[in-house]
């Protein structure tokens, strides 16, 4: 058997321990739920009225950055897993067997996907109470949700990583807070990158976060025609730039995250 077909069957194998797992514990897909539904309610309507998007609706608006914001978020729980497996001494059991080297980290960010899907699925019948509506054709609708789901699962190579690095669960979530916050708060996440100082602007514009929730609304439909043109080549655009982070985080951090994973012990 060759190298890679070993490593997706032995991948497949560990993601359907995952994905018992989290069936066993409902609890953590229900915090993955009531994030992004609270988000949209809250914003949708304290801020709805409020903000106002050139030439366009804000809960339109809003959905492309809850989509981004939620699946930065989730795929932090592929990091918080790693890092409790670490603890529990479990990486080092499955480092005795005689599986591929890559298909505990491909097994933990395979199985997230699932749980990424269903919080993009509830955002968007969240969306629909809210007054948000899929305005593309069914083909750019679903491209919109495979490059949500295909950037999720970049970013959680990135917090398998981190995951490996870090020493205990609570010094992850504080770590990965430091990261995750920043790049979903000074993105088009929830506001314009026009209004915004001119340097805060420069990072908003080129924020990868931002393209994410830009390519959403793009394919969804949610960007009218009379909005102005964004300056900034990453929002004008947001796909193909999008396919380029992704496919940097995954070159830089798949052999990362494997390498750090060969020389990881419990502690």
């Amino acid at each position: 058997m060759t190298t890679a077909i070993k490593t997706v069957t032995d991948g497949a194998i560990l993601a359907k321990r995952n994905l018992m797992k989290i069936k066993r514990s409902p609890e953590i897909i229900v915090m993955m739920l009531i994030s992004p539904f609270m988000f949209i309610l809250l914003f949708a309507f304290l801020f709805g009225n409020v903000i106002e998007i050139p030439g366009g609706n804000y809960r339109e608006f809003l959905l492309g950055g809850i989509f981004a914001q939620t699946i930065m978020f989730g795929a932090t729980f592929t990091g918080l897993g790693v890092t409790e497996d670490v603890q529990k001494g479990i990486i080092d059991r499955f480092r005795s067997l005689p599986a591929s080297r890559s298909a505990v980290l491909v097994g933990r960010t395979t199985s997230d996907i699932a749980a990424n899907a269903l919080s993009i699925g509830v955002m968007m019948l969240t969306g629909l109470l809210v007054g948000w509506r899929i305005r593309s054709s069914f083909v750019d609708a679903v491209l919109g949700v495979l490059l949500l789901i295909l950037f999720a699962y970049a970013v959680s190579w990135v917090m398998a990583y981190f995951g490996l690095l870090v020493p205990s669960v609570e010094v992850f979530n504080s770590a990965t807070a430091v990261l995750v916050f920043p790049l979903t708060f000074l993105a088009t996440t929830f506001v314009p990158a026009e209004p915004l100082p001119p340097v805060v602007k420069t990072f908003v514009e080129w924020n990868p976060v931002s393209a994410i929730a830009q390519s959403s609304r793009e394919l969804f439909g949610n960007i009218s025609a009379a909005a102005p043109t964004p300056e900034a080549w990453p929002l004008r655009e947001p796909v193909t730039y999008s396919l380029l982070w992704i496919a940097a985080i995954l070159l830089i951090f798949v052999p990362l995250a494997v390498r750090r994973y060969g020389r990881t012990t419990n502690r």
